[in-house]
């Protein structure tokens, strides 16, 4: 047990020091990026400095794997300097043994992560994208969305209505240059409304400036009607706007089953959230395996030479593995492949190669 506490000890005051030194290596890098973006935008210093610590939680989440396989390298590679694994062998301990404490602290780190540190994320991140929006554009009252505009849907599970603004503002809540499209259950679309503008009250839309089509008229155009307020009624809420215009890595994952159903429910495509939400459920697991990549090459001992080679094929098969994941994500997203595929496949895969390499090399 005490042997279990030191090796768990060391594995974490290693992935304190790695995460201190990417962490100010991220920062600085990102200050010269907010310097250069906001070039000529009259932002002050201390502003620049506070989107940065904004933005620098989400660079550095988004590395926490190679952060720990380097962790990992960092530990072993102390271990077999000073001759401590051989000391450990000598007692009697197995080298699968002795990967027990480090698996099961990044285990935690990884829950940790998942649990704690990604709602952190995904509020400094929103925080982020709102201010820079302010400092670039001088305004915080209109964002333009696209070359195309805003597009939306709004639904309660049998009648669908499709949005489309030209421009809208920060939260989505009001719409100018507007369309509605409304489609009735099995019969195509009902109506049309274009208004001047439209803003989202508690239950509805208010806009003004409206001219309405009913396509079951006998001549739509005759019998289209003009009115100077109009209410529509919606379930969409400011949140659910909101947090679709971001990417899921914007929505804490406490929130994020909740807001798949509303997805759901309004008629919208959920399946991006869906992969995100797995892919961040099996962020434990993939710790793991980077912890396992990593000591499968570097807890032989030193004398046995060949040390840069083994570290540069552990960081080839943490970077690869990385990679692979996030290769799997995009084909998860587009349908390619199921979402429990995507998501688990990787770190599964990367968790019994180098398990099976450990009893082949160690204990066989």
């Amino acid at each position: 047990m005490t042997l279990h506490l030191y090796f768990a000890r060391r594995f974490f005051m290693a992935f304190l020091g790695v995460t201190a030194i990417f962490t100010a290596i991220l920062v600085l890098l990102d200050l010269v990026e907010q310097v250069r973006k906001f070039d000529g935008d009259n932002v002050s210093f201390a502003d620049l400095i506070g989107l940065t610590l904004l933005h620098a939680p989400e660079s550095l989440y988004g590395i926490l794997p190679l952060v720990v396989i380097l962790t990992t390298l960092t530990l072993f590679l102390s271990l077999a300097r000073t001759s401590e694994m051989v000391v450990t062998r000598a007692a009697g301990r197995s080298a699968i043994k002795a990967l027990n404490a480090p698996v099961v602290v990044a285990l935690l780190i990884g829950v940790v992560a998942v649990t704690v540190f990604n709602p952190l994320v995904a509020a400094t991140t929103k925080t982020y994208e709102s201010k820079a929006d302010r400092f670039s554009s001088g305004t915080s009252s209109v964002m333009s969305i696209s070359r195309e505009g805003l597009w939306l849907r709004q639904g309660d599970g049998r009648n669908q209505t499709v949005i489309r603004a030209e421009r809208a503002n920060l939260d989505g809540t009001e719409l100018y240059g507007v369309t509605f499209i409304g489609f009735a259950p099995g019969s195509g679309p009902a109506y049309r409304i274009e208004a001047d503008s439209a803003r989202l009250a508690p239950g509805a839309w208010e806009m003004r400036g409206v001219k309405e089509w009913r396509f079951d008229a006998a001549n739509p155009e005759r019998d289209a009607s003009e009115y100077p307020l109009f209410r529509l009624p919606s379930n969409l809420t400011r949140n659910q706007i909101l947090d679709s215009f971001g990417t899921p890595s914007a929505i804490p994952i406490w929130e994020l089953p909740a807001f798949i159903d509303q997805l759901k429910e309004a008629g919208f495509s959920a399946r991006k959230h869906l992969v995100w939400l797995h892919m961040e459920l099996a962020l434990p697991l993939l710790l793991v395996a980077m912890v396992l990549v990593g000591a499968v090459f570097t807890m032989r001992h030193i004398r046995f030479g060949r040390t840069g080679l083994m570290v540069m094929l552990a960081l080839v098969m943490g970077f690869s593995l990385y990679f692979i994941r996030n290769f799997a994500q995009i084909l998860g997203e587009n349908g390619q492949i199921p979402v429990l595929l995507a998501a688990y496949g990787p770190p599964l895969a990367a968790i019994l190669l180098p398990t099976g390499l450990l009893l082949h090399w160690e204990d066989g």
